[in-house]
């Protein structure tokens, strides 16, 4: 926490208040106004959040505590270049990425923004050459298949997108996405796709993770099975996009494949960057500008107003207040949509990389919860699957709840159940937001606690978040809600969100654990090198199964 004597006070007083707090049935009986009372509107979507355990003097110091920590500064300097990346010295320039043409960012003496739209405009010929069949494989046919080979950020963002915006792609071309190191899902591809019509996109920031490259050069060996030519192979079927570009010519992406990124950008933020390459050639770029748009005027909101009707900035101070002063260190993201089906996968990285830090920006350690475990799925899979814990388990948890207003605007020309369908699941959304904040004060005709095996005790806090329905425009305003609330979060905490060395550890160790599996040194069970007895143990246990 900050030494700074009003920012600890206003610490106190909030500890002080949530130890105080009323529960939802208090709160709404003392305000029979909250709907209207706690509730912001902004690009197109309206947050509800009556249904969080706060009330008017919480959600003033609240606000005290975020001016105390200089939110309103800490903004600028994000925005405009400023190094908020503390341990990596870097600025963290995600919002550059969705920046009209025309506008201004330096950073070191360049225009980050004539970079960005130089880096888009190159990605738009590859996209139109490849939608339009021009881009051609080894055989002279025209693309049918792209294949998205990242982790992370270049995976997460990518794939999250291209299914939510599933209704707005206008081309044959079929978009895959491989990930994991394993192997298992490009060889599911590599068993159906045709080499003459695959093109692989290579996704990696640093064009040196193991998981990307290990597929890659799977993706390379397939293709020369079928044409020994190494020089067309990698002209007509790879395209790179990194931060390194002399580590793609390495590889042999060929230069006019190659698309740039930039250490300013986060793995995590990067989908508005050429790393959403992959949802361009679905969507088309008119429609992939439309998302960048959406997260551009979401931006602008969060850089402007007022922080009592500042989306990202209450959603941000909410979390805080439930995981640090409320201490409930869980959080479900639950879209009562089918096309939002990845969206909760993509927040547990965005919030959980950025902000799972158990350290301050000067390196001391904290004395508060930071992130809570987050998880989630789509309302009606997880009414079937952890509701139950929601509403009589012993865990306290926090919910986002997402859906949007309209939907099937054709159905007459299609099916009216659809109409119908969509009605149940906005009931449905509502309903269980309802009960999880009342328990059984929120059923009609309840058993009062009588029968103990159903008593729902309520209590858990929930905020709706209700789209006017889902568009390019209206997602890139969604998931740049998300990405200012983590930063929100990490300014309220003194956190740095931006640098992931939790991540890093792994993989470091992955190497040496590796040359010990390939090697035919066999190790002792009771040494403590090269690793715990345990690890050996298991190693030597997998180098006799593989060669039995």
């Amino acid at each position: 926490m900050s030494t700074d004597t009003s920012a600890n006070r206003t610490w106190q007083t909030l500890s002080i208040q949530a130890d105080s707090m009323p529960t939802l049935n208090q709160l709404f009986s003392q305000q029979s106004n909250r709907g209207s009372q706690y509730r912001v509107a902004a690009c197109d979507m309206i947050m509800d959040f009556s249904k969080q355990k706060i009330d008017e003097a919480v959600l003033s110091n609240l606000i005290t505590l975020a001016n105390e920590r200089e939110l309103a500064q800490q903004i600028h300097r994000l925005m405009t270049g400023e190094i908020v990346n503390d341990t990596e010295h870097r600025p963290a320039l995600h919002t550059a990425l969705r920046q009209p043409q025309g506008e201004q960012v330096w950073v070191e003496g360049i225009n980050v923004i004539e970079q960005v739209h130089t880096s888009l405009q190159k990605a738009e010929k590859l996209v139109e050459r490849i939608r339009n069949g021009i881009w051609r494989g080894y055989s002279g046919q025209a693309i049918t298949d792209v294949v998205n080979i990242g982790v992370g950020g270049s995976d997460l963002g990518p794939v999250m997108a291209t299914t939510a915006l599933k209704e707005w792609t206008d081309t044959a071309i079929s978009v895959h996405f491989v990930s994991n190191m394993d192997g298992t899902q490009l060889d599911s591809l590599l068993k159906v796709l045709n080499p003459q019509t695959t093109l692989f996109i290579i996704s990696s920031k640093s064009f040196s993770t193991i998981d990307t490259l290990s597929n890659a050069k799977t993706a390379m060996s397939w293709l020369l099975a079928s044409h020994d030519n190494k020089a067309t192979i990698l002209r007509r079927h790879f395209i790179g996009i990194s931060t390194k570009a002399d580590k793609m010519s390495e590889w042999g992406i060929h230069v006019d494949n190659q698309l740039m990124l930039w250490d300013w950008v986060g793995g995590r933020f990067s989908m508005w960057s050429v790393i959403g390459l992959a949802i361009a050639i679905k969507i088309g770029m008119h429609n992939f500008y439309e998302l960048l748009a959406g997260a551009y005027e979401m931006d602008r909101h969060f850089a402007t107003a007022d922080f009592t009707q500042n989306m990202p900035v209450l959603l941000g101070l909410l979390g805080v207040w439930n995981s640090t002063f409320l201490h409930i260190n869980a959080h479900t993201v639950l879209p009562y949509d089918g096309r939002l089906s990845f969206f909760p996968n993509y927040l547990t990285q965005l919030e959980m990389e950025s902000n799972g830090k158990s350290v301050n920006r000067q390196g001391e350690a904290v004395a508060y919860s930071t992130c809570p475990i987050l998880w989630g799925d789509i309302g009606s899979n997880a009414q079937h699957a952890f509701y139950q814990l929601l509403h009589q388990g012993t865990q306290a948890v926090s919910c986002d709840f997402i859906a949007p207003i309209k939907r099937y605007a054709d159905a007459q020309t299609i099916n009216k159940n659809l109409l119908e369908q969509h009605g149940l699941s906005l009931a449905n959304c509502l309903a269980q937001s309802q009960v999880l904040a009342f328990g059984n004060a929120a059923i009609k005709d309840s058993n009062n606690g009588v029968d103990k095996f159903k008593h729902y005790r309520g209590n858990q806090p929930s905020t709706t978040i209700l789209l006017k329905q889902l568009t390019p425009r209206t997602l890139g305003s969604l998931i740049a809600l998300y990405e200012h609330k983590v930063f929100v979060m990490s300014v309220i905490w003194q956190i740095n969100p931006f640098d992931q060395w939790g991540v890093e550890v792994g993989k470091v160790m992955a190497n040496a654990v590796f040359d010990a599996l390939v090697s035919t040194q066999e190790l002792s069970p009771q040494q403590a090198q090269p690793f715990d007895s345990s690890t050996n143990q298991l190693l030597n246990t997998i180098k006799t199964t593989f060669a039995s």
